[in-house]
């Protein structure tokens, strides 16, 4: 009796495994995604064959002025994602540049089961880095880069800080 509910158990959990597998492959990151810090929106939509991040929104008052990255070129509308349109298991490989440094790492960015887009860092091999959980951006961008339909940028960064 055991051991048939032991195999019953088993071939349940075995034809659960490709619907999951099959799930995460039709999950994409194209779409706009407010970073882990809330100071950022990242958009993701298709490019040159691939997959492109590009930022469109920053957390910023109408009297800061545009961030710049290390060359001096305003940050909004900066592409920092690049990645291949072929997906494994679900993850997108590609590199990730730190605008404020110049810094190119590899990276892999994969929509969990609830939505939220994770991107991970690295040199070398994937277990050498660190991953950021991005939720999807609902909100509007204003003019300039800013964001407009979110809570008071000044309520995010109370959230985080509590």
């Amino acid at each position: 009796m055991f051991a048939l509910a032991t195999i019953a158990a088993l071939t349940t959990v075995m034809a659960a495994a490709p619907v999951t597998a099959q799930s995460a492959q039709t999950s994409s990151p194209i779409g706009a995604w407010l970073t882990e810090s809330g100071h950022g929106v990242i958009r993701f939509a298709p490019c040159d064959g691939g997959v492109c991040g590009t930022i469109v929104g920053i957390d910023r008052t109408p009297n800061e002025p545009m961030p710049t990255d290390v060359r001096g070129r305003p940050q909004c509308g900066l592409t920092i994602f690049t990645g291949s349109a072929d997906q494994q298991d679900g993850v997108t490989d590609g590199h990730i540049t730190d605008p404020r440094s110049g810094k190119t790492y590899q990276a892999q960015v994969w929509v969990d089961a609830e939505g939220r887009l994770h991107l991970r860092g690295y040199v070398g091999v994937p277990l050498l880095g660190a991953t950021q959980v991005w939720q999807p951006f609902e909100g509007q961008i204003a003019e300039g880069c800013r964001f407009a339909g979110l809570p008071d940028s000044t309520l995010l960064r109370t959230k985080r800080l509590s």
